[in-house]
């Protein structure tokens, strides 16, 4: 099939690479030149494991190509996916400037018939405005469809998710287009929903409100574990052995982030309002994962105390995830920023975000280091804040030559308490009874005595 991919991010350019790896003729448009030119030279705008090579084979092969030229792109073929970028506004809606861009683009492109299909993320009703955008755009009378097909990819793994997915949304309200979509992804011998087109809209909102919501419930848990001498990696793995229930997303830590979770989550609470329903439950999930960066936090300042002045402390991790680039919305940087904000210098390192973070957090009272024992070196403390997983094999012996305190505040749950405690350290996990939670409740009942003491 000829397929046009409209925008280069995540979705559109992992998109663009599996579907011409599945045999298709795909051109990929993006409207920044310089993007496409790194992209046909080999370099990738993001990193994604696995697409680079995908990306330069079907470039080789004549399967895959890209221009700024939207008219090409368009003429070029028998379906158009919309994958522009939906960040949240100011008021927690989804901005669907670029997508209502583009359909109007495509209306003024068409010249024979297309299904136009939105990939990104978009409220209950934006594809019926993509179709009258376009309607109203056309030069001359043509026939075309409208559908939805949300992705589900996640990023760092998003190459394989396209590739074996475990389902596949197809909503639309011809069955023309239904049939030409079907066609595209019957292969993958995976179901195929088929459906109307809002309800293909928020299949994807529900799927992700649900995710951030069993993301939100395990941090809940784990405060109660912290504070009940329980352990929330044991509580997650006898809750994940239940069918019903299941292991993903009950890891406890500082919260979700991304470029997802925040804004999708956002975006279905402000359509139950929209809807005039207080949707109480997704409240909570937001209220919750903004309150977990400040309940690790907590422990910080009750340790090392409010003021970090002439404090240095490492940082192992960026990027919202590991596996990824991305920081769009991580809790890492927020972090990072609150103890910069106490006084604290800071020693960073992320295998990928590295440059993305500069960008963001500049160099005031921060050294960008190459690899994670620099970051340690004579450290008072040393912070790990995105779940990479060379970070949960540190050399824990070299990591106490290094520090200059045998202080970890572990963001991520990635090491094992009892070797971490063993080899002399002060430890803070999320959801666990570490010897760093029992030496501020033994400081607590110390202070508490003595207020007791001196009423008397």
């Amino acid at each position: 099939m000829k397929l046009c991919v409209i925008g280069t991010g995540y979705v559109g350019l992992v998109g663009a690479a599996i579907f011409s790896d599945w045999g298709n003729e795909v051109i990929g448009v993006d409207i920044d030149s310089a993007k496409i030119e790194k992209i046909k030279a080999g370099e990738m705008p993001i990193y994604e494991p696995g697409l680079a090579e995908i990306v330069v084979r079907n470039i080789g092969e004549k399967r895959l190509s890209f221009t700024t030229d939207m008219a090409e792109g368009i003429a070029h073929a028998e379906i158009v996916f919309i994958c522009v970028g939906t960040p949240q506004d100011d008021t927690g809606a989804a901005d669907l400037s670029a997508v209502l861009a583009v359909a109007k683009q495509i209306g003024e492109s068409l010249t024979d018939y297309k299904v136009i299909v939105t990939k990104s993320t978009v409220p209950v009703g934006t594809n019926e405005r993509v179709y009258e955008l376009i309607r109203q755009n056309l030069k001359s009378p043509v026939e075309f469809d409208v559908a939805s097909n949300p992705e589900f990819l996640r990023e760092g793994s998003s190459v394989e998710d396209m590739r074996t997915t475990d389902r596949t949304v197809i909503g639309s309200n011809s069955p023309k287009a239904l049939g030409i979509l079907k066609n595209l992804y019957t292969h993958l011998g995976t179901p195929i929903v088929e459906c109307d087109l809002r309800s293909a809209e928020l299949i994807k909102y529900a799927s992700n409100a649900f995710l951030a919501t069993k993301i939100s419930f395990i941090n809940e848990i784990a405060q109660i574990c912290e504070r009940a001498h329980a352990d929330i990696s044991t509580v997650a793995k006898g809750m994940g052995l239940d069918s019903r229930i299941g292991p993903k997303f009950l890891r406890a830590g500082i919260g979700y982030g991304g470029s997802c979770f925040p804004k999708d989550v956002a975006a279905l609470y402000r359509t139950s309002t929209d809807q005039a329903y207080d949707f109480k439950l997704l409240r909570g999930v937001m209220e919750v994962n903004e309150r977990m960066k400040y309940n690790f936090l907590k422990n910080v300042t009750l340790h090392l105390g409010k003021n970090l002045s002439g404090k240095s402390l490492g940082v192992l991790g960026l990027a919202f995830k590991g596996d990824t680039d991305d920081i769009r919305d991580s809790v890492a940087i927020e972090v990072v920023k609150v103890l910069r904000g106490m006084g604290a210098k800071l020693k960073v390192y992320d295998p990928q975000a590295m440059y993305n973070s500069k960008r963001v957090l500049g160099e005031d009272n921060i050294s960008y280091c190459l690899d994670s024992y620099e970051v340690m070196e004579k450290s008072d403390a040393l912070f790990i804040l995105t779940d990479w997983k060379e970070f949960g094999t540190i050399d824990l012996s070299r990591t106490k030559n290094l520090l200059a305190n045998p202080l970890i505040f572990d963001g991520r749950n990635m090491l094992n308490v009892e070797k971490v405690q063993n080899m002399g350290f002060v430890y803070f996990a999320v959801g666990k009874r570490t010897n760093g939670v029992e030496l501020l409740a033994e400081k607590d009942k110390v202070y508490q005595k003595a207020v007791l003491n001196n009423d008397h």
